[in-house]
């Protein structure tokens, strides 16, 4: 499982809006081969160096998204992270969309959770919130 501040995921899915208002829309996680997959409101689950989340609004020149990594899978201060992230995410690289509609109407029915668990397996992802 990977975990996220329930804080940065709703951090990361404001950024992403207010680059999608700005820059004109929101990016496609999979280089244009899924048409209009992903292009809303949410973000991108990555493994990659390490495992975390990113914005997926459009961006200006030069600019860059939010990212947050997992607490379990960052490559700076965790000696582990390239086994959990093996073990969990797979050893290739991968993205996965997360749409917003999915995981914040969970974070207004439970105020004491502070994290938001993101698990993988080999045909799903789910979700839960931990309370820490």
């Amino acid at each position: 499982m990977f975990t996220f501040p329930i804080i940065a995921v709703r951090k990361v899915i404001a950024r992403g809006e207010e680059d999608a208002a700005a820059n004109g829309g929101f990016r496609n996680p999979y280089y244009g081969t899924r048409l209009g997959e992903g292009e809303k409101s949410g973000f991108w689950l990555v493994g990659d160096e390490g495992v975390y989340i990113i914005s997926n609004g459009k961006l200006a020149e030069g600019e860059t998204p939010l990212v947050i990594y997992s607490t379990e899978c960052h490559p700076k201060g965790d000696a582990d992270w390239w086994d959990y992230k093996s073990r969990h995410f797979g050893g290739d690289d991968g993205i996965e969309f997360i749409d917003a509609d999915l995981v914040v109407p969970c974070f207004a029915r439970n105020f004491a959770a502070s994290y938001l668990g993101i698990e993988l397996t080999e045909n799903e992802i789910s979700f839960s919130l931990i309370t820490r």
